[in-house]
């Protein structure tokens, strides 16, 4: 498992490198709604899933499909049911990338 630190930037791009290839990924809080987005792009910055809603405990690119996705699942781990705007700092919640390998552990 990959644990990765979601920035305290209402928005945000970092780079992160998953099965020996490099990805960008966005990270952007929603103030009038209160949660976050994330959001996976190739090298070149395009694309791969723009953005997407971060709910706790589910795999968050569920119903994305495509070749040029890691192979494995990125989530939110929280006992809370709402992500909020100071959940990653306060550590009531974690971002992370389960590779597929350890999933069948």
């Amino acid at each position: 498992m990959i644990y990765i630190t979601v920035p305290d930037e209402n928005d945000s791009l970092s780079q992160i490198t998953i099965n020996e290839t490099d990805y960008n990924i966005r990270f952007t809080y929603n103030e009038c709604y209160d949660y976050w987005s994330f959001g996976l792009y190739n090298s070149d910055e395009e694309p791969v899933v723009a953005m997407t809603r971060i709910v706790p405990n589910f795999p968050l690119f569920h119903f994305y499909s495509g070749g040029s996705l890691p192979d494995g699942v990125f989530g939110c781990i929280s006992d809370t049911e709402k992500v909020g705007r100071e959940a990653f700092n306060e550590g009531t919640a974690e971002f992370v990338f389960i590779p597929s390998d350890e999933m069948d552990e």
